[in-house]
């Protein structure tokens, strides 16, 4: 492949910004086109439901990179004007004022929106968390706030409750699994950080899907129940997961199926890639079409895609890796923890909340789990690139 005369990034997100530094990194000189919904310089997410939430950090804090940074970049930031259209033959992006965009090589970043409820109402003090005006707007609203809800029991939801409960508001968390995070770490790990939230005073209402929101002249009062039970609340917040931003994809000629469907290398299509939240690409080592949200694998896979541009065709095969800090505990999760695996704590001590969980598959190292112990689960993270080399996984 020939260096292409000129690269477009659809989406100024954390992988967007990313890909542009890895290409100049990597010696591209040619013209870089960011192209952004928001009008925001691109920020990080992660401080979002943490320190920008509680208040620890003003709004400039979270943005990734310092002006003068972002000169040195040499690229054209085109920011407040979301695209809305693309042809993926001609390399052609539509925006919302009416802009027209075409580029060699064109790289989609336009990652996830939230979530809602299935017929969630239009009412004041409900709230979404995903950027930096969400958590905003939601931090102004917990100033006044005595009882929280949220709803969802992931990670998200359960930071979100950890902010606000440091904070001294009252809080619930409800959702249909069984304990907190239960799916992304675990039953044994779940009831280990259930028994953290409760000792900090966070209720959990776990087991439960919600039946509807509760107003009052037209500001949210509560959350029913599947059970009958009503949580009254003066804000709620709404933390069930997130949709891959494709709408505006729909008959470029790309393959959508719970996210930009990509080869390897994550090329969609010819000179077309994708990258960070919004990408679904192969895994040649799981066998499988695989999407991650999480911010490591938004520098990862933008470093993969920018060599892509440039003629690496290695294909990009991560160890996944997401953490998440809540009260006193950081949790770091390396590789994959499916529902069925053997696990078993190799280091340290699970009444101590100090660990290292081991979860195999089969006798083969698929993840680990460190609960406060950083450099012990870094390093046993070679057990998982270990089990990697054996034939694919499958899921």
């Amino acid at each position: 492949m020939t260096t292409p005369a000129n690269v477009l990034v659809v989406g100024a997100s954390a992988a967007g910004l990313s890909t542009v530094e890895s290409l100049r990194r990597k010696g591209y000189v040619g013209p870089i086109t960011v192209l952004g919904d928001e009008a925001e310089a691109p920020y990080d997410r992660p401080p979002l439901s943490k320190q920008v939430l509680a208040g620890a950090w003003e709004r400039d804090r979270a943005t990734l990179r310092p002006p003068e940074l972002l000169d040195k970049l040499d690229a054209e930031f085109v920011l407040g004007d979301a695209a809305v259209g693309f042809d993926a033959a001609s390399r052609t992006v539509r925006t919302a004022s009416g802009r027209t965009l075409t580029a060699a090589a064109v790289v989609l970043a336009t990652g996830v929106r939230a979530r809602s409820l299935p017929g969630q109402p239009e009412l004041g003090g409900v709230h979404v968390l995903r950027t930096l005006a969400d958590s905003l707007a939601l931090r102004s609203a917990l100033g006044s706030c005595r009882r929280l809800v949220v709803v969802g029991e992931g990670v998200l939801g359960c930071e979100i409750a950890a902010t606000a409960r440091a904070m001294g508001i009252e809080v619930t968390i409800t959702g249909p699994q069984a304990g907190p995070m239960a799916v992304q770490v675990g039953s044994l790990v779940s009831g280990v950080l259930a028994q953290l939230h409760a000792e900090q005073g966070v209720r959990l209402r776990m087991g439960a899907a919600v039946e509807s929101l509760i107003g009052e002249s037209g500001q949210v009062a509560g959350v029913r129940l599947a059970t009958g039970e009503v949580l009254d609340a003066d804000v709620v917040v709404v933390a069930i997961g997130a949709v891959p931003a494709t709408d505006w994809l729909i008959g470029s000629g790309l393959t959508l199926d719970n996210g930009i469907v990509c080869d390897s290398t994550c090329r969609a299509a010819d000179g077309v890639f994708a990258v960070g939240d919004v990408a679904r690409w192969q895994h040649e080592h799981f066998g499988a079409l695989v999407r991650l949200e999480n911010r490591t694998n938004a520098t990862e896979q933008a470093a993969a895609v920018a060599g892509a541009i440039l003629g690496d065709d290695t294909p990009y095969v991560p160890v996944p890796y997401f953490w998440t800090d809540q009260f006193d505990a950081k949790l770091q999760v390396h590789g994959i923890l499916r529902a069925d695996a053997e696990v078993d704590i190799i280091e340290g001590d699970l009444t101590a909340r100090r660990f290292v969980a081991r979860f195999r598959n089969n006798g083969i190292v698929t993840g680990v789990l460190g609960w406060n112990m950083p450099k012990q689960t870094r390093l046993r993270r070679q057990d998982i690139v270990d089990g990697l080399a054996q034939p694919a996984i499958t899921h």
